[in-house]
């Protein structure tokens, strides 16, 4: 399926590999130190670092502004997801907003046609990823430009994790270090890295989209509703990915609550989709695409 895969054809960016490694490392040490109060904070921290932060916070207000809410909400939300350490939300928002505009066409930062391992976390620890000092970022965020709260927690994304892992140390011990900074944070990695690799090669497509944008169950029930990706690539300002009842979406649910308590409005739900916009054909292979029903 893949004649070659990018990331081993891309100079290593050593400094993102090594804390990788070692996030990695103290992932798989956690599980010599379990402990069930461990486990417990840290399935809550991945909910609000994964789930609040990044899938509420940078991906469906920050890149897409689905919905708008007060400021101290879209600081909040965004603090949340600074603890997920995937990088401050300029570079974040931007290169998705990049992936939108070039979606599996030359200029996408994370295309399975560049390779699955690329697609998943190839991207970020080889070539020319999209980091926080890349220039070629600014033009796509200038909402974010305009903010200088954003401006300057992107430049100090990495402090926020640091000062938790340091209260945690000092509170709870290395055991607690080990779940909820390291397993945790590697968990949330992955989860958010599959939206980007397999929603793009693996599931089936409710609609018919210019890229290859697949829906999956199992992703979205490991990223709290970011795995409905056709959904998502079809009304991609819609703060609303499962659309219909057993397409479970918890980042729905969570802008919901902000809607009901008045700390969201303006949302942007979709139409009901026109016959002609229906693909619902499962489990396309990605080589064999119908670029004629483009």
């Amino acid at each position: 399926m893949f004649p070659h895969d990018r990331t081993f054809t891309q100079p290593i960016i050593w400094l993102t590999t090594l804390v990788m490694v070692a996030f990695h490392v103290g992932a798989v040490t956690a599980f010599f130190v379990f402990s069930w109060k461990a486990l417990a904070l840290s399935i809550l921290l991945w909910w609000i670092t994964t789930g609040v932060g990044i899938g509420m916070g940078y991906h469906r207000l920050l890149t897409h502004r689905g919905y708008k809410t007060p400021k101290w909400v879209e600081y909040g939300l965004t603090l949340c997801g600074l603890l997920a350490f995937e990088g401050g939300p300029i570079p974040w928002v931007a290169a998705h907003r990049i992936h939108h505009q070039n979606a599996d066409k030359e200029g996408d930062p994370h295309s399975p046609r560049d390779g699955g391992f690329w697609a998943h976390m190839g991207w970020v620890i080889t070539g020319k990823a999209m980091h926080n000092k890349s220039a070629e970022l600014l033009p796509y965020v200038p909402d974010l430009r305009k903010d200088k709260f954003h401006v300057w927690i992107s430049e100090w994304h990495w402090v926020p994790l640091s000062v938790l892992a340091v209260v945690i140390l000092v509170t709870c011990g290395w055991q607690y270090v080990m779940w909820v900074i390291f397993l945790r944070s590697v968990v949330g990695f992955h989860t958010t890295w599959l939206v980007n690799s397999a929603t793009h090669m693996w599931g089936s497509r409710r609609f018919i989209t210019d890229d290859t944008s697949r829906n999956s169950f199992w992703v979205a029930l490991l990223s709290w509703g970011e795995g409905w990706h056709n959904n998502h690539h079809a009304h991609p300002q819609s703060p609303r990915h499962g659309l219909v009842w057993y397409e479970l979406d918890v980042n729905w649910y969570g802008i919901f609550v902000l809607r009901a308590l008045h700390l969201a409005w303006e949302l942007k739900l979709p139409s009901p989709p026109k016959k002609t916009e229906i693909l619902d054909l499962p489990h396309l292979p990605l080589d064999s695409q119908d670029v004629s029903a483009r």
